[in-house]
């Protein structure tokens, strides 16, 4: 691990500003002082700054709603980042856990724990992922039936995984999902000559939207696994 990532997420405090101090010589790993912020480090060493003993937090886990217009990303220099919602202590040791559109709304975790998040959104594991999808036109008995068998995506080679479909009115369906691709469901969508005007995520896998929290707020989980 990087020293300016360990001293980042240790006292909370931004890269640029752990670049600094460890750059004025206030770092020190296991009594050694050092001053190049790219060295890279045992976690389970000592690390002293300002001669004050820093650690690692503990494993964070975090649902957010994601509310349209912000990008699911640590940081952008152009758009707000759904991190900047996030007032945490250990912000800087946050990552998001896949991603939604700028205008996908819904559940978006967020955490330090890169295993969990591994387990999360790797292909191999297949964890559902659920939507609330509203169209521009009625979804018709033979797209839902694609919809249910797999579609081909344009430049993909083969079929979608089966999708669980519910239609909940004309223009508004419930999809299910065990990839991840790039705008899988948009693109599922599209591919039965259909288009999506508005997608809300409500759950990946146990995981699913409080629906007390408003778009912007976010809640810290109990436990991640």
């Amino acid at each position: 691990m990087r020293l300016d990532q360990f001293v980042s997420q240790a006292a909370a405090i931004p890269r640029a500003e752990a670049q600094k101090v460890i750059r004025r010589g206030l770092v020190q790993v296991d009594g050694r002082k050092i001053t190049k912020t790219a060295t890279h480090i045992d976690p389970e060493s000592e690390v002293m700054l300002d001669d004050e003993c820093i650690t690692l937090p503990g494993n964070i886990y975090i649902m957010l709603h994601k509310p349209a217009g912000v990008v699911s990303a640590t940081e952008d220099p152009s758009h707000r980042t759904v991190l900047d919602l996030i007032d945490h202590p250990h912000r800087q040791a946050l990552h998001v856990v896949g991603r939604l559109d700028k205008d996908t709304t819904g559940l978006l975790l967020i955490t330090n724990d890169g295993e969990w998040s591994h387990r999360l959104m790797s292909p191999k594991h297949h964890v559902p992922k659920t939507y609330l999808a509203t169209l521009a036109e009625p979804l018709t008995e033979a797209a839902v039936e694609q919809l249910r068998a797999g579609v081909q995506l344009h430049g993909e080679k083969g079929l979608t995984k089966p999708a669980v479909v519910e239609i909940l009115s004309e223009q508004q369906v419930r999809i299910t999902i065990s990839e991840g691709k790039y705008h899988q469901v948009k693109r599922m969508l599209a591919a039965v000559g259909n288009r999506v005007e508005a997608l809300h995520r409500e759950r990946v896998g146990e995981w699913a939207l409080d629906p007390e929290l408003l778009p912007g707020e976010w809640q810290e989980l109990q436990r991640g696994k």
